[in-house]
């Protein structure tokens, strides 16, 4: 029977591959809420271990259960941002569904909010009490990395800026929400850079605990992520920061054609013409290389689409060679000098390389899956008492 009572408490839960995971995270979460009227927003982004129709089959049984399954998008921030707009609670919660987090915690981060006139509780591993648990070392000093990184932009006292784990009122979601950059993994980041007054925050201490199911998805393109995030608020309105980060994959480019060169010519007594076909060609796949993994990474190319990708990436790149001399050579007839002349052609070359190669060569790029004739075993075993 469907409930009719008004959720106060929305808890937002971004998932990919987390199709074991779900059971437990719903078990735990209805033991630690007790009486408190809530529902549970899964936001998938369509996993290939069936993780949606595990929740879909959830919901069958559970009307607190909903899944808002994104096709062709990826991203832990803009998956967060979907899933609270999704909901009209008054007080909305973010947290993962790999029981790292401590759902017990969950009460009293509320009754916090509600009594003490407080736009956000984070669950903080970095105060009195709280703790990174196991967490490998290296992952540990990349966190403190970040956090000195995030206070340069929140606009509030926190330790935990890199926290996933924290509740909100709906009206400071709000106020910020317009103003997100929904980029990367550090949703409360981005949520804290985009308020302009001080934020009313707390922090309650938690240990993050070992991951029961699945894999981490952390990894060193996370941190490029959230250079992403931070050159967003810092020159967002001005410079889009993909197009930084696609202008540093070029400068590397440009070290490494000089490199090539430089080799065949001195060590090798190769052709100038044919050692810089091969500069040229070498400078042009690392680059497109390097542009999938790190600035695209959103919308990476795989298997057949990378060759495909690759030779529309030679393509753009040529004409924005072919622009990059005939402006240079124009502004220098018109009297420019040489460095301004090259700059200028370098410059709208880049634009041009940019804007084609995102248009045509990382465009989004609809997936086919087979439809699944059966469900996974334990999609079909998952319960959740009823209300």
């Amino acid at each position: 029977m469907k409930s009719t009572v008004t959720s106060e408490l929305a808890v937002v839960v971004p998932t990919f591959n987390e199709r074991d995971n779900v059971a437990p995270f719903l078990e735990a979460l209805a033991g630690a809420l007790g009486q408190i009227p809530y529902e549970v927003i899964f936001v998938d982004d369509d996993s290939p271990d069936g993780t949606a129709d595990t929740i879909r089959e959830i919901s069958q049984r559970d009307p607190r259960v909903r899944v808002v399954h994104r096709i062709n998008r990826r991203g832990l921030a803009s998956a967060c941002v979907e899933g609270m707009l999704a909901s009209s609670a008054p007080y909305v919660a973010v947290m993962d569904a790999d029981l790292q987090h401590d759902e017990a915690l969950l009460p009293e981060m509320l009754e916090r909010l509600k009594t003490k006139n407080l736009d956000v509780v984070v669950g903080s591993r970095n105060v009195s009490g709280g703790s990174m648990g196991e967490f490998a070392q290296h992952r540990v000093r990349l966190s403190m990395l970040g956090r000195r990184f995030s206070q340069s932009v929140c606009r509030c006292e926190i330790n935990d800026p890199m926290s996933g784990f924290f509740v909100l009122t709906r009206p400071f979601l709000m106020e910020v929400v317009h103003g997100v950059s929904g980029i990367g993994f550090k949703i409360l980041v981005d949520l804290l850079a985009s308020c302009r007054r001080p934020v009313r925050l707390e922090e309650v201490p938690y240990r993050f605990r070992n991951r029961q199911h699945g894999e981490s998805k952390l990894d060193i393109l996370v941190g490029v992520e959230y250079l992403q995030l931070l050159l967003d608020k810092f020159i967002g309105d001005y410079v889009s920061p993909s197009f930084v980060l696609f202008s540093l994959v070029g400068a590397s480019g440009v070290v490494l054609y000089l490199a090539v060169l430089w080799i065949q010519l001195s060590w090798m007594g190769v052709p100038f013409l044919q050692a810089q076909v091969v500069a040229t060609l070498t400078a042009m796949t690392v680059n497109f290389l390097l542009n999938n993994a790190i600035t695209y990474r959103d919308r990476r190319l795989r298997g057949w689409n990378i060759l495909r990708g690759l030779i529309l990436f030679y393509v753009a790149c040529s004409f924005g060679v072919l622009i990059n001399l005939k402006t240079a050579e124009f502004a220098r007839g018109e009297g420019f000098p040489w460095y301004a002349a090259g700059l200028l052609g370098l410059v709208l070359s880049s634009v041009w390389n940019y804007g084609v190669t995102r248009i045509f060569t990382w465009r989004a790029i609809r997936k086919v899956r087979a439809i699944r004739q059966t469900r996974p075993a334990t999609a079909r075993a998952t319960a959740i008492p009823e209300r």
